[in-house]
Parts: structure tokens; C-alpha cells; sequence
């Protein structure tokens, strides 16, 4: 067993995938709209889904946003150096909200980004 993908809800299928594919430099695997269903799914990644979890990008055409929540935490992302990821991530646009620096009673380099629809993103410097 294991873990195929996360999914999230959003607003805005094209402003998403934009985030997700020029901000974060995922992929766009796979889409399909259904028109019955007036759904739209997207999945990203940085690699084929055959090779780890991806993100569902889940756009129901007939809803403009969503509340977020308290459940849902973030999506947590590998990157060898967090304060160079947050400039690139600034230049290309993306919000930071937690520049990178050492986490609360902790040593790990971590830093948050959010998406369009608010969900945050982890950075975390691995090396």
C-alpha cells in the first residue's frame, strides 16, 4: 500500500494550477473535466503518479471558493535549501506567509507558502 494523492477543493481551476505548476514547478499529470458532474480534476506532481503521491485539484464548476476550515493542515514539500526556495517562489509570485528559519523547539529549516485558496504549503529543507 501507499498513499496515491492528497485532495483539495479550489476556486479557480486555472489560477491553481498556475500556483501549483509555476510557483511550486509541479507538473500537470492529468486532467479531466465531467460535464455531467460539472467537476473538473487535476492532478500535479513532481513525477509520475506510478512513483508517489500527487495533488487532486478538485474544481466543482458551480462553486466559486470554499471555507478551509480548522481540520486540514498543509501539504508538506522536500526542497534541499528553504530560504533559496522562498525567493525563487517570491520572484515567480507565490506568497510566503513563514519565511524560512528554524522550526519552534527545533532545529529542522521549514518554511510556509499558500496557494490561491489558502491552503498552506510546507517547505522543508532537506540535505
Amino acid at each position: 500500500m501507499r498513499i496515491l494523492h492528497t485532495m483539495i477543493r479550489v476556486g479557480d481551476l486555472d489560477r491553481s494550477l498556475a500556483f501549483y505548476t509555476e510557483v511550486l514547478g509541479m507538473q500537470l499529470l492529468r486532467r479531466q473535466d465531467y460535464p455531467e458532474g460539472r467537476f473538473t480534476l487535476a492532478f500535479v506532481g513532481y513525477g509520475p503518479e506510478s512513483e508517489g503521491a500527487v495533488i487532486e485539484l478538485t474544481h466543482n464548476w458551480d462553486t466559486a471558493g470554499y471555507d478551509l476550515g480548522n481540520g486540514f493542515g498543509h501539504v508538506a514539500i522536500a526542497v534541499p535549501d528553504a530560504y533559496a526556495a522562498c525567493a525563487e517562489m517570491k520572484r515567480r509570485g507565490g506568497t510566503v506567509v513563514r519565511e524560512a528559519g528554524p522550526m519552534k523547539h527545533g532545529n529542522t529549516v521549514i518554511a510556509f507558502v499558500q496557494d490561491p485558496d489558502g491552503y498552506k504549503i510546507e517547505l522543508i529543507q532537506r540535505g
